[in-house]
């Protein structure tokens, strides 16, 4: 259909269109404007909004610091090493929970999981450091007690050593409660019979007086004493008929006392000073000795 022209060729009266500009501001608030490309009538997306990303990695770390220093907390030997990771646990996993309330984080519960576990971490560290110093101390205080007895022994021992060695004439106690007394020897003159003399040696009668000091009679095992001359080598026992020899054999009864007397040859070079062993019980109980000159 064609637009009427007047005769006289004249532009015809009343509004003409206008060429559409796309381009050119809505006319009416609330219009939408159309690119060339966009159907009529269809209204243009709008732009999408640009949104931040969660904050949540103080969340997440407190959490796996929080689960090491627990981890290393349940090692005893490793304890001193828990205490950093389950502080730091505590101060991320605060951090990371203000982010939440905020609303900059979305894992609060993780956050809150790493403050737990950072506090459970430093409460073992804790306790562990308190274990290993009182163990510490058991080990040492132990130790200086075993070392302290082992010292109280040696002196002990050292002190019944000593005690253990008398001169002629002092008496010496037994556990068993037998008093053993040996008398400084007195020359020995064998008959022509005698066995264990060599001829000129020197003899010397050793006498040993045994008392029961205890309440019950006691048996001496072995009433037979040694003798060392002066270089220390062991004299021999003189055996002759005149029976002057006496062997201590048998019970003792409480109270009472028995007397043996023994010979012994000592070579002329070495007859000035003698030690005397003896013992009721070889046994149960250690020699005791007596020394002095035999002059």
């Amino acid at each position: 259909m064609t637009t009427p022209v007047p005769p006289d060729g004249s532009t015809p009266m009343g509004p003409q269109p206008q060429d559409h500009d796309p381009w050119a501001p809505p006319s009416h608030p609330g219009d939408v404007p159309r690119l060339p490309s966009q159907p009529h009538g269809v209204p243009h997306p709008p732009y999408p909004m640009q949104t931040s990303q969660p904050r949540n990695g103080m969340g997440v770390t407190a959490l796996v610091l929080g689960l090491v220093g627990v981890v290393l907390g349940l090692f005893i030997i490793l304890f001193w090493m828990s205490w950093l990771p389950a502080l730091l646990a505590v101060i991320f996993g605060s951090v990371g929970l203000s982010h939440a309330r905020k609303g900059r984080a979305t894992n609060k519960a993780m956050a809150i999981s790493g403050v737990v576990l950072g506090i459970v971490g430093l409460l073992i560290a804790a306790g562990s450091a308190v274990f290993t110093v009182v163990a510490v101390k058991h080990v040492v205080d132990s130790t200086r007690a075993k070392v302290k007895e082992a010292d109280e022994a040696k002196e002990s021992a050292a002190a019944a050593e000593k005690a253990r060695h008398l001169s002629f004439g002092e008496p010496y106690t037994f556990g068993n409660g037998l008093k053993v007394t040996v008398a400084k020897p007195t020359p020995f003159t064998p008959d022509e019979f005698a066995h264990g003399h060599d001829k000129g040696n020197k003899a010397v009668q050793v006498t040993v007086t045994v008392v029961n000091t205890g309440t019950e009679r006691i048996e001496v095992e072995t009433g037979l004493p040694d003798v060392n001359d002066a270089d220390g080598a062991s004299a021999e026992l003189v055996i002759d008929g005149s029976g002057r020899q006496k062997v201590i054999t048998g019970y003792v009864l409480p109270g009472r006392k028995a007397v043996g007397k023994y010979a012994f040859s000592l070579p002329p070079d070495a007859a000035q000073r003698v030690e005397v062993e003896f013992s009721p019980d070889v046994a149960r109980w250690d020699d005791a000795y007596w020394s002095g000159p035999t002059r």
